[in-house]
């Protein structure tokens, strides 16, 4: 049975045991087909304590390797705090702008802690 995904909520619930423990940032893009349900999520970038740096031209790669029509972005925040960096929104507007232009729609970029998270959707950011 897939995973569907219908809130950031959803989101946070299934990144949560990925990456609740890891102790440096780790972005995920999940895939998802068009009834919302998951097709995969792949690891898309990994950075120290502070940073991460991920690769938009393998975000939509692994989008449209796996035939996705949706996608969003998870990564964790090990300091505790869910605030968004500025390179978190420059990375979420980057991501919005590709996707758009190959038809495949970001819904959501969330950021987790250990019992919190940020979700750009919510937030009307997105």
């Amino acid at each position: 049975e897939m995973v569907c995904i219908k809130s950031s909520r959803d989101l946070y619930d299934y990144f949560h045991p990925i990456l609740c423990d890891s102790s440096v940032e780790r972005c995920y893009v999940m895939l998802l087909n068009r009834m919302n349900r998951v097709i995969d999520h792949v690891l898309i970038g990994t950075g120290g304590l502070t940073a991460t740096v991920v690769d938009i031209r393998l975000v939509m790669r692994e989008a449209l390797m796996k035939s996705a029509t949706t996608i969003a972005l998870c990564h964790n925040h090990p300091s505790g705090n869910i605030r968004p960096s500025k390179e978190d929104d420059l990375l979420t507007r980057h991501v919005a702008q590709a996707s758009e232009c190959m038809d495949i729609r970001l819904v959501d970029h969330i950021i987790l802690t250990d019992g919190a998270f940020y979700s750009y959707s919510d937030e009307g950011r997105i």
